[in-house]
């Protein structure tokens, strides 16, 4: 058998990988993101230092802690799901300083543009 790999965990790998962001030269810090799948939560600990970004695993303080459903976030990493939106309906939740949350939103796909989706406000007017 191969190994599973999953959107969320390919995108972690892929940030380590990439190591620069430009889009972050100017962010100092941490975010964790806590992702719970039934009774197992999975971590992933992204320390950002003027561009530079590494990720581990590490169950450590941050600066912002994002706790949500892991099948929501693989959705919000393959571009199916507005993060921000999810936020907002309390779908998912931050502690801590909100502009890493903002920042690191800059790394992740834009969400697709779909019609007829019955949670589009625009599609509820």
């Amino acid at each position: 058998m191969g190994v599973v790999t999953d959107s969320t965990t390919e995108f972690f790998q892929e940030l380590g990988r990439r190591g620069r962001e430009a889009l972050l030269e100017k962010a100092n810090g941490s975010i964790r993101f806590d992702l719970a799948d039934g009774s197992r939560t999975e971590r992933w600990f992204v320390t950002l230092d003027r561009g530079d970004v590494s990720v581990s695993h590490k169950n450590a303080a941050a600066d912002c802690v994002v706790c949500a459903n892991r099948a929501l976030f693989d959705g919000i990493v393959r571009g199916e799901v507005n993060g921000m939106a999810s936020l907002l309906r309390g779908e998912m939740t931050s502690e801590g300083d909100p502009a890493f949350l903002v920042l690191f939103q800059r790394l992740l796909p834009a969400p697709a543009a779909r019609g007829g989706r019955t949670d589009d406000v625009r599609d509820q007017r």
